[in-house]
């Protein structure tokens, strides 16, 4: 298994130059159908089944062109965080990655997983305690360690924050459709971490620090908006499969939900699972900010294909914190 993607001389000079010039062009257009926001959710998932045909048919109801995604690259952007397998419903499970590359390669795509584990230096260890190194290599994946590659600097568009700009490893600069690949789970700090808070492990490591010091002293809300806003064509599918409730991100109980939910609107995908975790989108700042420029969260600006997500609430516990518990739109134990 290769662990670090051949770079052409052409596109190394481009990202050293224009990058350095903050003028890199936004990721290549037309792979989406339609603007409107739309998020795709099917019930009764299992990692034993056939997740390649529902991931397929969520892409394309949240409104995927495959037809232009011949020869693009995707990178898959799964949610490694500090896995142990003791463990498994903290990180994203190998065999959602799994059938997501599987999904885009059968379109022609050019596939690479990445990660930049927020708590864990050696990302090896993290590719073998999550199962998902072993599984890249028997897919014939590669897999891009982005806490370590070059980068590139990018203004910020989200100017939710002070940063003026992000450091971007060389593999999402290049990327034409970064996939956010998150565990269903609560977070202790903002609530929930779903696709948007996934990617905060685009962002290296060698620049930012271990847990990603830098965007926490700038703020976790404004920076998770910012990084959304700032990055090429984004796509959410969620393993909401084994979820995490309670003392999320790490440290929280299991919570079946068997849920896999696709969408190409990440603060639309994360407004809606958030409600099924009994959570107030409107509560959660992070999703605010994004509401203003990113994204829609509002229920009624979002087509909802699949289950209705009504049907699905299963409220999550979460820690008995006053700022959590403001978070709580349906109710749900507290975690003490």
């Amino acid at each position: 298994m290769s662990h670090t993607p051949r770079i052409s001389r052409r596109t190394a000079l481009a990202v050293g130059g224009l990058a350095a010039a903050g003028l890199l062009a936004p990721a290549a257009t037309g792979l989406f159908r339609r603007r409107q926001a739309s998020v795709f959710i099917a019930k009764n998932q299992r990692y034993d089944g056939d997740l390649v045909t529902t991931i397929r048919a969520g892409l394309v109801a949240a409104g995927i062109d495959n037809r232009n995604l011949v020869g693009k690259r995707v990178l898959l952007k799964p949610n490694l965080v500090e896995p142990t397998r003791i463990i498994p419903h903290m990180t994203t499970h190998p065999a959602v990655v799994i059938a997501a590359a599987e999904v885009f390669r059968g379109w022609g795509a050019l596939v690479t997983v990445g990660e930049g584990p927020g708590h864990v230096r050696d990302t090896e260890v993290a590719l073998i305690e999550s199962g998902v190194g072993e599984a890249l290599a028997e897919a014939g994946l590669d897999f891009a360690d982005l806490n370590y590659q070059r980068t590139a600097f990018r203004r910020n568009r989200g100017r939710f924050s002070k940063l003026k700009g992000l450091h971007l490893p060389e593999s999402v600069v290049e990327a034409d459709l970064v996939v956010s690949l998150p565990k269903m789970k609560t977070h202790h700090w903002v609530g929930a971490t779903l696709s948007m808070k996934n990617l905060y492990g685009v962002i290296p490591g060698i620049k930012y620090g271990w847990p990603k010091n830098v965007l926490h002293h700038n703020g976790i809300p404004q920076t998770v908006a910012d990084i959304n806003a700032t990055l090429p064509r984004l796509v959410g599918i969620v393993d909401g499969i084994e979820c995490m409730e309670g003392d999320g991100p790490i440290l929280g109980s299991p919570k079946p939900m068997g849920l896999i939910a696709v969408g190409t609107s990440l603060p639309a995908l994360d407004a809606t699972l958030a409600r099924v975790m009994g959570l107030d989108p409107q509560r959660m700042e992070y999703l605010a900010l994004a509401s203003q420029r990113i994204g829609p969260i509002a229920d009624e600006r979002i087509a909802q294909h699949g289950e209705n997500w009504r049907e699905l609430v299963n409220p999550f516990a979460v820690l008995d914190e006053p700022h959590l518990q403001r978070l709580r739109a349906l109710g749900g134990e507290r975690v003490t």
